[in-house]
């Protein structure tokens, strides 16, 4: 395991109001991600928090068990916006389901992450009366996901928590992200999925948000992607041919994200 610099802090408040569609509440407790995910949107958080080379420091908002306790809060909490709840950090500190053990058990809660650690915690989210646990996959082959998700679990990993949580009795759902042009096989993964997911949300990849770094390295390593996501009229098309293939599935869709030009949300 790479080392990762702890930087230990004590948050204000849990809960943060948040734009993030379908969501009221964001809770951050950790800041950065040790997955150091080449296209991750949350770097911008770089310019109040830089201790180095995104992914080599995580900051741990170490009181927020106590900030949750006894509070409530009205409408959907994601978790979490700027991190990963179960980064490999949460396996050691257990801040996470520290939090989860003190929430309110009437909260609403979405909790997304990429690690099949959240099966730790299968026994805590039946507690809740209303919680839904979202993997993040994609058809990545393996090169692919070295080049863009280094120092995350595995897809098959990620496919398989997805079922455990549903043959568990946990609302789970598919979080399709990134979605990018000759590297994302949608169908392949619905097959792969639909017989335990809940439902789907896709994500089509934020060319801007995700750097001037991560688009100057598609464009010398994955050319053709590159060429389709910076051309409007290209994109736009194979926007068209994936939300075709997504609605001929007929699963159940609990949105499409699709921020370039503009964010779009489709139910």
């Amino acid at each position: 395991m790479i080392r990762v610099r702890v930087i230990r802090e004590r948050a204000g408040r849990a809960f943060s109001p948040t734009r993030i569609p379908g969501a009221r509440w964001v809770i951050n407790q950790y800041v950065g991600c040790q997955h150091a995910c080449r296209y991750c949107y949350a770097k911008f958080v770089r310019r109040r928090y830089y201790y180095g080379r995104w992914g080599s420091w995580v900051v741990v908002r170490e009181n927020m068990p106590e900030l949750v306790r006894s509070r409530y809060v009205a409408g959907k909490v994601y978790m979490s916006s700027i991190s990963d709840p179960y980064q490999p950090i949460e396996k050691r500190l257990e801040l996470t389901k520290r939090i989860l053990e003190s929430m309110n058990k009437r909260i609403r809660l979405s909790i997304l992450t990429k690690s099949d650690l959240v099966l730790r915690d299968v026994e805590l989210f039946k507690r809740f009366e209303n919680i839904e646990v979202g993997l993040t996959v994609n058809s990545f082959g393996e090169s692919i996901k070295r080049d863009l998700e280094p120092r995350s679990p595995s897809i098959g990993r990620r496919v398989e928590a997805l079922k455990r949580l549903y043959e568990s009795g946990v609302k789970n759902y598919a979080f399709i992200s990134p979605i990018i042009p000759k590297l994302t096989d949608i169908e392949e993964i619905i097959n792969d999925t639909r017989d335990f997911v809940t439902y789907y949300f896709f994500e089509f990849l934020n060319f801007r948000a995700a750097g001037a770094e991560f688009r100057r390295f598609l464009k010398d390593k994955y050319w053709e992607a590159y060429e389709v996501m910076s051309d409007t009229e290209r994109f736009e098309r194979y926007v068209k041919d994936v939300i075709k293939a997504i609605r001929r599935s007929r699963i159940k869709i609990g949105g499409i994200c699709l921020h370039h030009p503009k964010l779009i949300v489709v139910k």
